[in-house]
């Protein structure tokens, strides 16, 4: 079987500006994907403790786990949070995900989609994205792309689709754990 691949993932900002860097992520293997994950492509990376770095170059630590959702072609990612309470979803629109290497990329547009526990969902920071939409002005084709994966994102929330699945968020960061236990990862 294909070990997890250790990757970086780094989010920017339209101007190009660095915005935040997740320094430790474990990519799952395409043949521990769940099936409807595999016939989508999904990219799922598993982080825990992971440092933190921001775009002023402080550095912090996740107190969480997490279990993170990439998606080719859409303009978000989902982000799995293991709480004490349950899993909490916070999902970023963004650009679709880039690849080089074990750095994977995406461009952030702010607008933030959280999810609680109790399946309550919220839209959040619309005031950041006006800010930076005329601060970078935004093209109109960004514009649609960003009204278009926050529609999309809102809809398979809505409808309970992949990935928001408590019980399969649970079977990746289980099975990560007990192989990165006997591997030492």
């Amino acid at each position: 079987m294909e070990p997890y691949r250790h990757c970086v993932i780094k989010s920017f900002k339209h101007n190009g500006h660095i915005h935040r860097i997740w320094q430790q992520n474990w990519l799952v293997p395409d043949e521990l994907l769940d099936e409807q994950h595999k016939a989508e492509s999904i990219k799922v990376l598993i982080n825990r403790q992971t440092p933190i770095q921001e775009s002023d170059g402080k550095i912090w630590i996740s107190r969480v786990p997490a279990v993170s959702f990439f998606i080719p072609g859409q303009w978000f990612n989902v982000v799995a949070l293991l709480e004490d309470g349950g899993v909490r979803y916070y999902c970023n629109i963004a650009s679709p995900l880039y690849i080089q290497g074990d750095v994977l990329t995406y461009i952030d547009y702010d607008l933030d989609v959280i999810r609680t526990v109790d399946g309550g969902r919220t839209v959040v920071d619309q005031d950041e994205y006006e800010m930076h939409k005329a601060a970078y002005h935004y093209p109109k084709m960004v514009e649609e792309k960003v009204h278009e994966g926050l529609d999309a994102l809102l809809q398979r929330m809505d409808q309970g689709q992949s990935p928001f699945q408590d019980q399969l968020v649970l079977k990746y960061y289980e099975d990560w754990l007990k192989r990165s236990e006997e591997v030492g990862q």
